[in-house]
């Protein structure tokens, strides 16, 4: 019996083998196009994934694992011949327990729907990427996703209290658990958040979750000078306050957003910052006059605050669609948007922000820049005929160069994306400039003892 038979008698219907039904596979959200797959499988328990691991691993077929599709550097689709194993059915949320700050769920439940169910109960489920609507719990794992409120709240790696996970040869292991708490050996539920499905496959996760704050407040600013903005967050921190959530856009993404949206920026601005800030009834205005003040130092162009709901939630809505909002201004159908995710400390931003934006400049390309500026992350927006080499080349070099720079401050080449297809030179690349090359050796050696015929995501993350 071939192995799609053997597939066959363990997942019936749900493996998919025509190639009308495995073309959507070919891509993710990266610029990047994948194999076409031998199968897709769609699995609805931990069981079941296990059975299908230990067929792929005794014919050693190649298994990406593949969440909402929202990899921006091609961690979710297929680099060589193999299968894809969809948590698709893997969709329900199993417990809340706001007594516990838990919540039990798949890996296949999108990060908005996890959210409004635990807002009924006065709760939320902090890590939120731009992509919070497509993206699944299991995928924001594996990227060790960060998003708008990280400034305040950290990133995904926060809130995983434990996971069930299946290697790569069947085995079920269950890491961590459902305490706040735990020292019982290695952190081994830290190992895989960020693998990118190279290390395992999450069956079931143990989130913490955290009362909804009770107020909010906005401090919205515009500005002439980039170094400006990049300033803010550090002034922010010097007076004892952590934004939940600190960004900033530049003009290409301004008149970007007014194309989509029915926002509208003053025309002199060149970037602006938006930061939120959260506190108790009592003491909420308060925190937004001394935000409000200590920003009004910087000389911005204009600047206002506001607690209004319905303001914030269109502003918020246009950032998490800035991307998006970038992608309908291309030109050609051969033209997209390479997304870079460099990441520096905090007080290491006007820095970053003046080289970053002048390397664009000098490499002759269209770069948007926006970002997480609260935890001192860049997104450099790339508008690139991938048609093209000699544009691609410039975008590479462009690339590269901005990854140094972030690495030069003390930060790094991704700050929340992952490495993917993409970023795999510019993390080898990384960890040479910090003399530290041995920690490639490090992981590829991890890489072999949990996966020893590396079937899990091949080509992704490492050489």
């Amino acid at each position: 019996m071939d192995f799609l038979e053997e597939l066959k008698k363990i997942s019936g219907n749900n493996v998919f083998t025509s190639k009308e039904d495995m073309i959507p596979y070919l891509n993710d959200a990266s610029y990047f196009e994948g194999v076409l797959p031998l199968a897709v499988v769609v699995p609805v328990d931990t069981q079941e994934v296990s059975r299908i691991m230990k067929l792929c691993y005794d014919n050693n077929m190649p298994v990406t694992v593949r969440g909402g599709g929202s990899s921006l550097t091609g961690s979710s689709i297929l680099s060589e011949k193999g299968i894809v194993l969809s948590l698709a059915g893997f969709d329900r949320i199993e417990e809340i327990s706001t007594g516990d700050n838990l919540a039990v769920v798949q890996p296949g439940v999108r990060l908005d729907a996890l959210n409004q169910a635990l807002a009924r109960s006065g709760y939320f489920y902090p890590p939120d990427p731009a992509s919070s609507m497509a993206a699944t719990v299991g995928g924001s794992i594996s990227t060790n996703a960060g998003g708008l409120r990280a400034s305040l709240y950290g990133t995904t790696k926060n809130w995983i209290l434990g996971l069930d996970v299946v290697l790569a040869d069947g085995n079920i292991v269950k890491f961590g658990g459902r305490t706040l708490k735990r020292s019982s050996g290695y952190d081994l539920t830290a190992l895989m958040v960020g693998s990118e499905g190279t290390l395992g496959v999450i069956t079931r996760a143990y989130l913490k979750i955290w009362p909804l704050p009770e107020e909010k407040g906005r401090v919205s600013a515009y500005f002439s000078e980039i170094e400006k903005v990049g300033q803010s967050i550090s002034e922010i921190k010097k007076i004892g306050i952590m934004p939940m959530i600190a960004e900033f856009l530049d003009r290409i993404t301004m008149d970007s957003l007014e194309s989509t949206t029915s926002l509208k920026f003053p025309k002199d601005a060149k970037y602006l910052l938006i930061m939120d800030v959260t506190s108790t009834a009592q003491s909420i205005d308060i925190m937004l006059e001394s935000v409000y003040r200590k920003i009004s130092e910087l000389n911005p162009i204009s600047i206002s605050k506001t607690r209004d709901p319905k303001v914030m939630d269109e502003m918020y809505a246009a950032r998490k669609g800035a991307y998006s909002s970038l992608l309908k201004q291309r030109e050609t159908s051969t033209q997209k948007v390479v997304i870079g995710d460099v990441v520096v400390p905090a007080s290491k931003l006007p820095e970053a922000l003046k080289s970053i934006e002048k390397k664009g400049y000098d490499h002759g390309l269209k770069v948007a820049l926006f970002g997480h500026i609260g935890d001192g992350n860049i997104h450099c927006n790339i508008y690139a005929d991938v048609a093209k080499q000699e544009i691609m080349k410039e975008v590479d070099a462009f690339q590269m160069e901005i990854g140094e720079i972030a690495v030069n401050l003390g930060g790094s080449v991704s700050a929340e994306h992952g490495i993917g297809i993409e970023k795999k030179e510019l993390l080898s690349r990384e960890f040479r400039m910090r003399n530290s090359e041995y920690t490639i050796e490090m992981m590829k050696q991890i890489k072999k003892i949990i996966d020893p015929k590396g079937i899990l995501n091949r080509g992704k993350i490492l050489e």
